[in-house]
């Protein structure tokens, strides 16, 4: 329990739902014991007045017997049936307290990891993946929810139950107490193991569907390339094995449900069976009444469902437990990367400063930069050139604080950068990475995303798509900015979602702005249109490309070359040509292959 008892500020925030579905369970049990002596007493009646009756034949008094007899027997049922849909109502009011604070719950766990995950840094995200993210807050949090609703709600009823109905029943008989309930705790501890059995061919079947959607997904998202390179077939083999794989945990599991229903029809029928011998035993020794025997068998069955949840509600609070343990390990993740606290919104001019700055992954121990120092005025441009795994877009990612530099100090405008606000900052700065990342939303939405509805109007999307050479495209679109993108924008070309990513970075307005290699998929026809519009749209603010283009770093005011983590050559673009070193080579070797092409 010391798992689950993180969820108990939870439990306290909707106490009264507990409290009040307390009641109702306890109620609910009460209604349950008294049918059951109004049962005793119908049937000690019947006994006793089909005697009288019968001495009474052809007597008047036999039709007044008569109808005494069935007026009690009348109101007996009928105070039964009252019971019985009073019994219904509280019930209803059952669920509704209990089951509807663990959907209460559920709600507030969910909204918890979820808030928790986005403020995370992007080093977690490269430690886990995303399927174990979701699992972590859907099953997980479902099985958590099984526990603070179903199992809180039948753990109460249990005792609630046993308390009362064995109470009684020891008042009325020992001996035929300990007979009917004998079967009992075999019954508990028979579907305590055949529910775990259960519960690990539920898992196991429940990773096989896992497998074979993943595998599904994976073709239908990789069509392309499987009709490209004909592996249809192939992949319909490996289909039909994760298929068969499936059903064959299906089959196993379905295998151990057979058990389970008959196991207790046959312990409930022999504590029936026991009742009915050891209770006619003691109805001939005088020491109780046939009522009895019809009371205790209804006790019996109010008896068996709250015993066979002992088995069933352990399995839920293990399962839960293992699950928020789970869910613990991801919510107890620190994040470092916070704002001083209290420290309000601050508007930045754009200086940014580099000071013998060093950074090591702390996922992989792989170290992406040694002793970087520069420094960028507000309103400049800055070029890095590097090749790949040079750390170019690691600086990228310690501009915008997505990690903190492992040694050294960055400073934006005259202060550290720890000490400004993270969301403010961030809003400030605009991030163009190469790899795109669309929503499957409208090109506005996607244009407009992470900006307040109304704060940009229609003449600012369509200047943004403008400046990004992207808005002849959308011309072409039956409908225009309101087109929907696919998956992660599968109907756009890899150069449109470049363009798209442009695009919302400039309707942002930034003070800051980063383009991380974000050219890569466009020819050099639309690069140079895109640049030439981006000299103007960086006049004023302070912007860094990143590229291993030597065409896109031409329009820079610095530029520094990364190898290996660290800077090899720093200067203008005519200063480094003279300097004959890898920015020389560089250029050199695209201005050929432009040629070549051309």
């Amino acid at each position: 329990m010391k798992e689950l008892s993180k969820l108990n500020p939870y439990i306290y925030r909707y106490k009264w739902h507990l409290l009040g579905g307390t009641l109702f369970v306890l109620l609910s049990s009460l209604f349950a014991i008294i049918p059951a002596q109004i049962v005793r007493y119908a049937f000690d009646l019947l006994g006793e007045t089909i005697e009288v009756y019968r001495l009474h034949a052809d007597f008047e008094a036999q039709g007044e017997l008569y109808e005494r007899f069935a007026t009690t027997v009348l109101l007996y049922g009928s105070i039964i049936i009252g019971l019985a849909l009073l019994r219904g109502v509280v019930l209803f009011f059952q669920r509704q307290t209990i089951i509807v604070m663990s959907r209460h719950i559920e709600y507030d766990l969910k909204n918890d990891i979820y808030l928790h995950y986005q403020s995370l840094p992007l080093s977690f995200y490269r430690k886990n993946n995303t399927g174990d993210l979701m699992a972590r807050i859907s099953e997980d949090v479902s099985h958590v929810r099984m526990y603070l609703g179903p199992a809180i709600m039948y753990s109460i009823n249990t005792i609630g139950t046993f308390v009362l109905v064995i109470a009684y029943m020891l008042t009325i008989n020992v001996k035929l107490t300990f007979f009917a309930l004998l079967p009992l705790p075999v019954l508990s501890v028979s579907i305590y193991y055949v529910n775990n059995i259960i519960n690990q061919r539920s898992t196991a079947l429940q990773k096989s569907l896992s497998s074979l959607t993943t595998f599904v997904q994976e073709s239908f998202s990789g069509i392309r390339v499987v009709k490209a390179f004909t592996r249809e077939k192939d992949l319909s083999s490996k289909f039909l094995f994760e298929a068969n794989t499936y059903k064959g945990r299906a089959l196993d599991l379905v295998k151990v449900e057979a058990l389970f229903f008959p196991l207790i029809v046959a312990l409930i029928g022999l504590s029936t069976v026991l009742t009915v011998y050891v209770g006619g035993l003691e109805i001939m020794a005088g020491r109780i009444t046939a009522g009895n025997i019809a009371e205790f068998i209804i006790y019996v069955n109010m008896l068996t469902w709250p015993v066979t949840s002992v088995g069933w509600v352990t399995s839920i609070i293990q399962r839960a437990a293992a699950s928020q343990a789970r869910i613990n390990e991801f919510l107890d993740t620190p994040n470092h990367i916070v704002s001083v606290e209290n420290q309000p919104a601050t508007d930045i001019q754009g200086r940014i400063y580099f000071n013998d700055v060093s950074f090591v992954y702390p996922e992989s121990g792989i170290e992406a930069l040694q002793n970087i120092s520069f420094e960028i005025s507000p309103g400049e441009t800055l070029a890095i050139l590097g090749t790949t795994g040079s750390g170019k877009s690691t600086i990228a990612n310690l501009i915008s604080r997505m990690y903190e530099p492992t040694k050294g100090v960055i400073h934006i405008d005259e202060k550290p950068i720890e000490v400004y606000n993270v969301q403010s900052l961030r809003a400030q700065i605009a991030y163009v990475p190469q790899d795109v990342f669309l929503f499957s939303d409208s090109l506005r939405e996607n244009v407009t995303f992470g900006m307040s509805e109304g704060s940009v109007s229609e003449a600012q999307v369509i200047q943004a798509v403008s400046d990004a050479d992207l808005y002849q495209n959308i011309l072409d679109f039956p409908r225009g900015l309101d087109t929907e993108l696919g998956e992660r924008g599968i109907t756009l070309s890899g150069g449109q979602k470049q363009r798209l990513s442009i695009a919302r970075a400039i309707v942002r307005n930034p003070k800051i702005l980063v383009l991380d290699d974000c050219l890569s998929a466009v020819d050099t026809k639309t690069e140079n249109k895109i640049l030439n519009n981006m000299q103007r749209i960086m006049k004023g603010r302070t912007a860094i490309i990143i590229s291993h283009r030597v065409s896109s770093a031409q329009l820079a005011d610095k530029i520094i070359v990364l190898d290996d983590g660290k800077i090899v050559e720093e200067g203008k673009h005519e200063q480094l040509l003279q300097s004959n070193g890898i920015y020389k080579e560089l250029y050199e070797k695209q201005l050929e292959t432009e040629v070549k092409v051309s």
